[in-house]
């Protein structure tokens, strides 16, 4: 156990340490709202305009809705993810985010549809839903945009309180780079206006996560914008190693590597962080982790 007295956490670390519960909950909150609120004000209207539906019905419309959209956050947190949109690639990204909300409203009608049917059913009623696709998809385009710049901007705030990487920019004039572009050792990281360096013989592991592959250092997640691929062809090979599709080890951190029945491995680093080992990196990773 250390004696070295423990640094205290920042608000940022604090509320990054819980982000995964509060992101739950906020979607969960939202559609439970949203679904509540909806009733309330279209039985209101039900009753303003005497029109022949019970409370049952008018339950089932807005919450069917509100589960159903709740249901498809997910692919939606993936879309997006997978896919972001920045401001070099808006336009090449503009056609798929307009066939992606044909299909996520598609999936929302289906859903709501779905379960009003077996809501109507239970109550000895059948549930018609009729040619209202179109009126449906201009409301549930409003949203799916909405969704989409919620998630863009919360992900730009993260990014900002965890951090962002980036490769050290060569000088203006004609003298040397500050680091190699081939191997760089070194990677900028800016954080709350602030900026500091990363020593790439301090990063433990790398994932991706899209268009981005997160740098993992000292228990920190720094974002950087690149692919994986692109990231493996800089590093240098003989310390990073490909051990799965979407992971990187710094094979200087890792203290045991676990055989699986499956044959793939697990691998566990000095930090007590497991990254999986797909069976078919695994005699790379054995070549890489051999004592020279």
């Amino acid at each position: 156990m250390s004696d070295r007295p423990s640094t205290p956490r920042s608000g940022a670390e604090r509320y990054l340490a819980i982000r995964r519960p509060v992101e739950v909950g906020y979607w969960l909150v939202t559609y439970l709202l949203s679904g509540v609120g909806n009733s309330v004000t279209t039985w209101m209207d039900v009753q303003r305009l005497d029109l022949p539906y019970s409370a049952w019905e008018v339950a089932s419309w807005e919450g069917s809705s509100a589960i159903a959209l709740l249901v498809l956050v997910p692919a939606m947190v993936w879309f997006t993810g997978r896919w972001p949109v920045h401001l070099d690639s808006w336009r090449q990204r503009l056609p798929l985010y307009a066939v992606a909300s044909v299909v996520w409203s598609m999936l929302h009608v289906g859903l709501m549809v779905g379960m009003r049917r077996l809501v109507y059913a239970w109550h000895g009623e059948t549930y018609v839903f009729g040619d209202a696709f179109l009126y449906e998809y201009l409301k549930d385009a409003r949203t799916f945009l909405g969704i989409v710049v919620v998630l863009h901007v919360y992900r730009l705030l993260v990014r900002r309180l965890q951090g962002e990487a980036s490769l050290l920019a060569a000088p203006d004039d004609d003298s040397a780079p500050v680091e190699p572009v081939e191997r760089p050792s070194r990677f900028l990281v800016r954080k709350l206006g602030r900026e500091f360096l990363v020593a790439a013989d301090d990063i433990e592991w790398i994932q991706a996560a899209g268009n981005y592959a997160n740098l993992h250092v000292r228990g920190k997640v720094y974002p950087l914008r690149s692919t994986l691929a692109e990231l493996e062809a800089r590093l240098d090979p003989a310390r990073f190693v490909r051990v799965h599709r979407s992971h990187l080890v710094n094979v200087d951190r890792i203290a045991s590597i676990e055989a699986l029945d499956s044959g793939d491995a697990r691998i566990h680093l000095q930090d007590g962080t497991a990254v999986p080992c797909s069976r078919r990196h695994r005699d790379r990773l054995r070549t890489a982790a051999a004592p020279g």
